[in-house]
């Protein structure tokens, strides 16, 4: 149901950004239950992403020298931002010879995005999914914890979720 109302909610928001074109004005995005809308313009994004309500979770946004953007909300939400046009059949060659991080299985296997077991010690999930916003393309891929704890398979649905929807600066005529 939350991926009804989610896919239902971004097919009109896509509807209403296409419409438009020319300056940009203030967007009212209505977030998915729990989540909050993170404008990344200030990071030289046009665009905005779904994050965690930040009210119980510290935000982290960090810009790395290598033109990475990281985005944690406390424990549970780690994700990475690079602009790069991403290729899907490396990754998964990287993926399945990592010798230490051990490949179980393909989750969720799409042109452009893919979700995978691995395991170290115990079972992990890890997401790499390929988003075109405008005429830039970036990568956006979950952040290893800093404490080296696994996240969830639902943890790592919900940042991909997240990646998939968000949502381009709005755009109107001059």
């Amino acid at each position: 149901m939350k991926k009804v109302f989610l896919l239902l909610t971004m097919m009109s928001l896509s509807v209403a950004i296409l419409s438009c074109g020319g300056k940009e004005t203030k967007q009212n995005i209505e977030a998915p239950a729990g989540m909050v809308a993170l404008d990344l313009s200030k990071y030289g994004k046009q665009f905005s992403i779904f994050v965690p309500d930040t009210a119980t979770a510290k935000l982290e946004v960090t810009e790395q020298s290598w033109g990475a953007l990281e985005i944690r909300v406390g424990k549970t939400f780690q994700l990475s931002i690079t602009e790069d046009p991403g290729d899907i059949e490396l990754r998964k060659s990287d993926i399945k010879s990592n010798d230490i991080n051990i490949f179980k299985a393909f989750v969720l296997e799409e042109p452009l995005t893919i979700m995978w077991e691995s395991q170290i010690v115990k079972p992990e999930f890890h997401f790499y999914t390929i988003q075109k916003i405008g005429n830039n393309t970036y990568v956006f891929e979950d952040l290893v914890p800093a404490d080296g704890e696994p996240l969830s398979k639902e943890t790592i649905q919900k940042m991909l979720d997240s990646s998939k929807s968000i949502v381009a600066k709005e755009k109107v005529a001059a």
